[in-house]
């Protein structure tokens, strides 16, 4: 992952909401949610649900997949979420004259 897009990843996540809807989708697993019980569980519902699902989508940290009448909100997209955080302790303690001892958790 580059910077630019480290940065747009990040641009994405910061609204409270849709970091909200984010830890949602994290709490639901796999499987993912509705867009019904997504509202219910994030508090974020309509209109507002539907653009904070879009930029979430356009940053690849989650997909929506239709099944019959409902989008079912596949969850998060690990893979990218995983290589977000990746990015972020890829260099951890690099700097530091003595690494070891410190905690990474």
């Amino acid at each position: 992952m580059t910077i630019e897009e480290a940065a747009s990843t990040f641009a994405a996540l910061g609204s409270e909401q849709r970091l909200a809807v984010l830890g949602t989708l994290v709490r639901a697993g796999p499987d993912g949610l509705s867009i019904g019980q997504l509202g219910e569980k994030s508090g974020v519902t309509g209109s507002t649900l539907t653009h904070h699902m879009r930029v979430l989508s356009q940053a690849g940290l989650v997909s929506q997949v239709r099944q019959g009448r409902s989008i079912i909100c596949a969850a998060v997209e690990y893979g990218r979420v995983g290589a977000l955080s990746a990015y972020l302790l890829r260099e951890c303690c690099a700097d530091c004259d003595d690494a070891e001892g410190h905690n990474h958790d």
